[in-house]
């Protein structure tokens, strides 16, 4: 009986915030209403970087493409959520479901991690290399750092996912999440879950800390060219181009490093699905609203826009 239930494909029971029945209704309001704020910013952001001309430029790139991951994040996630949120009982997700769950999450959240390194480097490049930024940022740079975002997403998904899902679970895991992801998941394993929990937060620190050196080794470099500028205003303007990346940035780095980084004997159920709420629903919404706040290229090519159609 033991070996069936080790080698047959379990379902896992998602909790969800079943413990919370009274908050509920309320959090389903919240987050369904956050998911639409950034399906509609992002695909705005989108649309805004594609349509105009004066945002035909590197950085606009790959803030195109950083919305699109974030839309297809967020879908990955919220409508099963939902789902989950307006039901009275747990429900349960297949084996299949929670591996493809776990795996587009991984892609997405490396890729978001490339694209803000590639953003970071072309910060850097802007400023610190302005003659050799043509070059240096070509069209087909960025294509291939956007490909490459991909790539190192997919490799640690697959990666990720043969470890953890290879692994022996109960004929009936309960995932105490709402989502299937990486550490709840690898802690109902039954066998061999040392091993591969040291494996799979060792991979996981390195493609977190990896792109956050490289952005702070282009901030550092960026901050030392703007102290050598002679004039204070010329710096202030400078460094107010690199304002919503590095806001995008901390919030992103911030809540993955609480999240995966900090020791896991003082952590809790709750504390980490808030944690998981948070950089999951509600950081996708914020991107788009920082850089459309912020950016007065973003808003006069808004303006523009709206101008235009009411024309």
């Amino acid at each position: 009986m033991t070996k069936e239930n080790h080698t047959a494909l379990p379902e896992f029971l998602l909790l969800g915030f079943s413990d919370l029945r009274a908050l509920q209704g309320p959090l389903f309001c919240v987050v369904l209403l956050v998911y639409l704020v950034t399906l509609l910013g992002n695909s705005l952001i989108i649309l805004l970087t594609q349509a105009s001309p004066a945002l035909h430029s590197p950085m606009y790139f790959f803030l195109r493409h950083l919305s699109m991951v974030e839309v297809l994040y967020t879908t990955n996630i919220v409508p099963r959520t939902l789902a989950d949120l307006a039901s009275p009982e747990p429900r349960a997700i297949s084996f299949q479901a929670c591996a493809a769950q776990m795996y587009v999450f991984i892609v997405l959240g490396i890729s978001e991690c490339c694209l803000l390194t590639a953003m970071a480097y072309d910060r850097y490049a802007a400023i610190c290399r302005p003659l050799h930024y043509p070059t240096l940022l070509s069209p087909r740079a960025c294509r291939a750092m956007v490909g490459t975002s991909w790539v190192m997403g997919i490799i640690t998904a697959t990666t990720h996912s043969s470890l953890i899902f290879t692994l022996p679970f109960p004929s009936h895991p309960t995932v105490p999440h709402f989502l299937c992801d990486i550490l709840p998941v690898l802690r109902l394993a039954s066998a061999g879950k040392h091993k591969s929990e040291i494996s799979v937060m060792t991979a996981t620190v390195v493609f977190i800390m990896v792109p956050f050196s490289l952005i702070v080794t282009s901030y550092v470099r960026i901050l030392s060219a703007i102290l050598a500028m002679t004039s204070p205003q010329s710096g202030r303007k400078v460094f107010s181009t690199c304002s919503s990346h590095l806001l995008v940035v901390s919030l992103f780095f911030g809540t993955a490093s609480i999240t995966y980084i900090r020791p896991q004997a003082g952590s809790s159920v709750t504390t980490d699905r808030v944690l998981s709420l948070f950089y999951t629903v509600i950081t996708p919404m914020l991107n788009p609203i920082i850089y459309t706040l912020r950016n007065k290229e973003v808003t006069g090519a808004l303006r523009h826009m709206v101008k235009r159609q009411a024309t």
